[in-house]
Order: structure tokens, then C-alpha cells, then sequence
């Protein structure tokens, strides 16, 4: 059964990412946008605080929590910069999950401590340049020569590309088409051939780094590939079930940043003599921000759980990952217009929480494709 009360590590997680974002990240986060610069350092000192490999075990040097603490950290990031966040999201769930849940005990042994320390920043790749949802038509390839597999193409949208010390890539090792043809493998910074270009002036999440990775007869052993040979494609599905839970959580905090700020400026601004929150046009605008930011959380918590509990959640996580990044845009949205002219402007909150929650409906897994894998689902 589901408590629907924090617990006592959610509310110590709580407390101390809140601190943290207060401290080190709200000073800060609107140079980080302005600049669209990825700060390492902060990412560091979360390393520091267990943030970057919160349900990894104690024994590959992880906080060794579950998900629960997972989306309470993410809820208090997103509140405060949805680009923070997301680069948190990224290096627990994609990289660091990948080789936790598919890696051999020895590649655990090697990269995990290094990543749950944040010693390591962690990059994810499966998108390309011509192939965003339609994953399985991916055109970058590793080819085998001896004990070693040659790796040539590129990889597009990926989060720490230039920053991350390592990249866990997916890439076809069969037939075009074929899902038994495609291959997770360990890449590490600095291996000839392998180099990045960062993506510049996105819209949104700017103090998260995002790059194109470029593979020019990258050389890489054969221990560094990740399961076994052909499982990739499968297993980026499963850590994408995952991921969604990152990206709803992330969600519910923009949403709930949103929701907040505009309660706090509602309150305070007064036209025709009387604080704005008391016309009912504002205070619905509020009451229904309120209910989708409870309603997300919900369905959040509940992906979690089935996440805590080794159960199927491809729908569930789809469930959370649609609902909540598209609260996240509508509670955006409306912040702006509960501000008014001041919500346009930098100055205010509003705008940011809008530019951030915009990535939410379309990275891993837009939300057309979490309505193609809730309708895939029901259907069955």
C-alpha cells in the first residue's frame, strides 16, 4: 500500500535539497541562464550531498535510497531551476541508472562510485540528428575488428555531452530496424576520435549543457559494452520508464514553482484597491493550478512506487511523465498571465518557469509518444 506522508528520508532529503537550492542555485540561476553556462561546480557539491547517485546502493557508493527520494530531490530542484534539475535527472536516471540496472558487476564496480560522488558527470545517448522518436532508424554504428569495436556517427540533444566524463551510447550493431540490433556501450572522455560540440541559444533549461557527440572511428574494448550484444534497444526502453518518472518529477516541481510564485504575487499586487487574488478570475486561475500540481504529484508518486516495487510501469510512467510536463507548461503559462506585463519580463519569475517547463513535453518521449504508449497499453 501507498503512504501518502512523506517519510522520514523524503522529508531530510526535502529539507536539505531546499537549503541547498536556496543557497547555492537561486542566487545564481538567472546568470546561469543569461550565460547558458552548466555549473559543474554546483553539480559537484551535490555529488557531495548523495544527490547524484540517490537510489544507487551504499556498496557502489550511492545514498542507497529509492524512488521516493528520488522525486522528492527533483520536486524541490525543479521548484527553484528547471535546468539544474534536469542535468540531476539526466546523470541519476540515464547514465548512472543504465549501467546500475544493465551493467556487469565489474563496470559498476569501475564507473558507479565515480558517478554517485559526482567525481564523474554522466552523459546518455540515443537520439541522432535525423532520428528523434523514431529511435530504431539510428544511423551511428559499431563495428567489430578483433576485441575491440570500431564506433563512427553522431548522437544529438544529449545532456553533459561536452561536460560528462562518460556517455553511455546506444548504437546499431545489426540490421536497420532490427530491435535485437542495437548496443549499449561505455565510452569515456578523452578516447581518440570521440568529441563533442555544445548546442547553443535553446529556448529553455539553459543551465543544463546540451551537445552533439561525434564518433570518428572511436575504438572501444569489447568490455566496455554494456549486457549483451543486440539488448540495447531493450534496455534503453526499460531505463526510459524510468526516465519519465525523472522528467514528471522535475514537472511537478516547474509546476509547483509556478504555482507558488503566482499565490505569492496574487497576494501581494493590489488593483482597484484589493490584492488581485481576491477576483475570482485570479483565484480559479490558482485553484486549478493547485488541483493539476496535486493531481501530477499523485500520479508521480504512484510510477515510484511501482518503480520501488520491480512492478511494470510503462504506463504509469507515461501517465506522469504526459500529465505533469503539460501542468507544468499550463501552470507556466498562467503565472505569466497572473503577473501580467511584469511576468514578460526577466525580472519576475513567470517567464523562466515557462522557458523551462517547454523541454518537459518533449524530452524522452514527447508527449504525443506517451499518448502512443498509454493508447498501445490500454489497448492490449
Amino acid at each position: 500500500m501507498m503512504n501518502f506522508e512523506l517519510n522520514e528520508n523524503q522529508k531530510m532529503i526535502q529539507q536539505m535539497v531546499r537549503d541547498f537550492a536556496e543557497k547555492e542555485i537561486r542566487p545564481n540561476m538567472n546568470k546561469w541562464d543569461e550565460e547558458e553556462h552548466f555549473p559543474v561546480d554546483a553539480m559537484k557539491k551535490m555529488g557531495d550531498l548523495g544527490l547524484l547517485g540517490i537510489f544507487i546502493p551504499e556498496q557502489y557508493g550511492g545514498s542507497g535510497f529509492g524512488y521516493f527520494e528520488y522525486v522528492t530531490a527533483l520536486i524541490e530542484l525543479g521548484k527553484v531551476c528547471g535546468g539544474v534539475g534536469l542535468s540531476v535527472a539526466a546523470h541519476n536516471s540515464l547514465c548512472t541508472g543504465h549501467i546500475y540496472y544493465h551493467g556487469s558487476e565489474e563496470q559498476k564496480k569501475k564507473y558507479l562510485p565515480r558517478l554517485a560522488s559526482g567525481e564523474w558527470i554522466g552523459a546518455w545517448g540515443l537520439t541522432e540528428p535525423n532520428t528523434g522518436s523514431d529511435a530504431m532508424r539510428m544511423k551511428t554504428t559499431a563495428v567489430k575488428e578483433g576485441d575491440e569495436w570500431v564506433i563512427n556517427g553522431a548522437k544529438n540533444w544529449i545532456t553533459h555531452g561536452l561536460s560528462g566524463d562518460i556517455a553511455v551510447v546506444l548504437v546499431r550493431t545489426g540490421e536497420l530496424l532490427d530491435s535485437r540490433g542495437i548496443t549499449a556501450f561505455a565510452i569515456e572522455k578523452g578516447t581518440p576520435g570521440f568529441s563533442a560540440v555544445k548546442i547553443k541559444d535553446k529556448f529553455g533549461v539553459r543551465a543544463s549543457e546540451t551537445a552533439e557527440l561525434i564518433f570518428d572511428n572511436v575504438r572501444v574494448p569489447h568490455e566496455n559494452v554494456i549486457g549483451e550484444v543486440g539488448n540495447g534497444f531493450i534496455q534503453a526502453m526499460q531505463i526510459l520508464d524510468g526516465g519519465r518518472i525523472s522528467i514528471a518529477a522535475l514537472s511537478c516541481g516547474v509546476a509547483r514553482g509556478a504555482y507558488e510564485a503566482s499565490v505569492k504575487y496574487a497576494k501581494e499586487r493590489e488593483q482597484f484597491g484589493k490584492p488581485i487574488a481576491a477576483f475570482q478570475g485570479i483565484s480559479f486561475k490558482l485553484a486549478d493550478m493547485a488541483t493539476n500540481c496535486h493531481a501530477a504529484e499523485l500520479l508521480t508518486f504512484h510510477a515510484a512506487y511501482l518503480k520501488n516495487t520491480k512492478q511494470l510501469l510503462t504506463k504509469e510512467g507515461a501517465y506522469a511523465k504526459y500529465f505533469a510536463s503539460e501542468t507544468a507548461v499550463k501552470n507556466g503559462n498562467e503565472a505569466m498571465q497572473i503577473m501580467g506585463g511584469y511576468g514578460y519580463t526577466k525580472e519576475y519569475p513567470a517567464e523562466k518557469y515557462l522557458r523551462d517547463a517547454r523541454l518537459m513535453t518533449i524530452g524522452e518521449g514527447t508527449s504525443e509518444i506517451q499518448k502512443i504508449v498509454i493508447s498501445r497499453e490500454i489497448l492490449k
